[in-house]
């Protein structure tokens, strides 16, 4: 049978490119020590290892008097001293393609789902790039009907608009992401798996995206127990993806789940790098790394289309304060915050709409809606102020108007906001129920 000529050039492309070679000298945990390139590569620059058990694709973290520094895309296993090392070009960039929506690859953009040979674009473009430059932008867009009642609502989220979603483990963050994967309707999504359990992966592309979800889709996936370089690598790849699709004219919508396993991939290069560990461990190229990723997305300029984002993070033990998650809160556009609290409620999406914010408000909602969410919003906080008085007892019927109202509300708003991932609600219909809730509850909306 002949190779199509596709394929053929593809593998072409991914050949040796340099005879510059040089031979490991040590190796201790994932570094590995390399003599003879110190002149002919840089940090960043991709080398392929001849170990007794295979190539092994390796990049460089860290250059001194000692020689090279290389980490794994795989494993030292079977690497020993004086072993060649050659400098590649490969995984510096990928080359999308149309084809490749419905697909699933790795971090390396090889396909994953067994379904043979995945087309390849005729421009490469690189996995690590920088954003558009800020005066070419255009403004973040319209508003975007996610279909989920709290987020229309409370934290809407608007065409090249980048949204964080944080919470604890086991809240609800890659089931929100699930839902917003089958209910939002952009041209093009773009998930990426980063450190995810091997077991969900299938669960997330049969049951969440569906079909139908696939077929607009490109999945980028990196399990947990791959090297940090591969998780790493993963969240620049579906970067460059939605970017590819965002220069194509496209609206583009990005899943990263999650940014914080993005941030401890980091972590670990610069430790094994050599760098000195700061906050809670992280080295310094951590918090740089964090907004040369994310800048990346956001509105698009010229023809281009637009990136909307979501990233999840996880906040450890629950700290809003973790140094993780509240440098991702400065870069975004907004958050959501997923409340453990109200998930052992059983009312899911678990969203706090009091601590969560969507720095687009109030231009993406009419003057009616921004009314609306404004008196659900501060009758959910009157309630939330009295809430220890009124669950022990302390609180009379009547003594305040306001939290009398706020009280009635309380048990309507929670079912609104309640929703099965089947679900789906337009947001005019969501404001019309909210307007129903405020009234049964005697609470006045003012003129918008």
């Amino acid at each position: 049978m002949h190779t199509p000529f596709s394929e053929l050039s593809s593998l072409a492309r991914r050949m040796e490119r340099s005879s510059v070679a040089g031979q490991v000298t040590s190796a201790l945990g994932l570094s590995l020590v390399v003599s003879g390139l110190e002149r002919a590569v840089g940090i960043g620059a991709h080398c392929t290892v001849q170990g007794s058990g295979g190539p092994v694709l390796g990049e460089v973290v860290g250059v001194d008097a000692a020689g090279t520094r290389l980490l794994p895309f795989g494993n030292w296993d079977g690497v020993r001293s004086g072993d060649p090392v050659k400098v590649t070009q490969a995984a510096t960039e990928i080359r999308p393609d149309a084809a490749w929506l419905g697909r699933v690859v790795d971090a390396l953009g090889r396909p994953l789902d067994g379904r043979g040979h995945l087309p390849e674009g005729d421009a490469p473009r690189p996995v690590r790039a920088g954003p558009p430059p800020a005066f070419d932008r255009r403004r973040v867009g319209p508003r975007l009907a996610t279909r989920l009642k709290v987020m229309d609502a409370f934290t809407p989220l608007c065409r090249g608009q980048r949204m964080g979603v944080f919470a604890g483990s086991g809240v609800g963050k890659s089931t929100l992401m699930a839902m917003l994967a089958r209910h939002a309707q952009p041209e093009v999504i773009v998930v990426g798996l980063v450190g995810e359990r091997g077991r969900e992966v299938q669960d997330f592309i049969r049951d969440d995206l569906g079909e139908e979800g696939l077929a607009r889709s490109v999945v980028v996936v990196s399990t947990g127990d791959q090297p940090p370089l591969m998780r790493r690598q993963a969240a620049w790849t579906a970067t460059a993806v939605a970017e590819h699709f965002r220069d194509q004219g496209k609206q583009v919508l990005l899943l990263l789940d999650s940014v914080t396993r993005f941030a401890m991939a980091q972590r670990e290069i610069g430790l094994a790098g050599g760098e000195p560990p700061t906050s809670k461990g992280y080295p310094p190229t951590t918090f740089a790394e964090l907004p040369r990723l994310m800048e990346r997305t956001g509105p698009g300029s010229g023809a281009a289309g637009d990136i909307t984002a979501l990233y999840t993070v996880l906040m450890d033990g629950d700290d809003m304060d973790d140094p993780v998650a509240d440098a991702v809160r400065g870069i975004l556009d907004g958050h959501i915050i997923l409340d453990r609290r109200i998930a052992e409620r059983g009312r899911f999406p678990a969203v706090d709409i009091l601590r969560s914010l969507s720095r687009m408000l109030p231009e993406c909602h009419t003057a009616e809606e921004y009314a609306l969410y404004r008196a659900a919003r501060q009758a959910a906080a009157r309630h939330a102020d009295m809430e220890e008085l009124i669950r022990i007892g302390a609180y009379r019927k009547g003594s305040d108007a306001e939290v009398d109202a706020a009280i009635r509300l309380s048990g309507p708003l929670e079912a609104l906001l309640g929703q099965s991932k089947r679900e789906t609600l337009a947001p005019e219909e969501t404001f019309a129920n909210l307007r129903a809730c405020l009234d049964a509850a005697g609470i006045a909306v003012p003129a918008g």
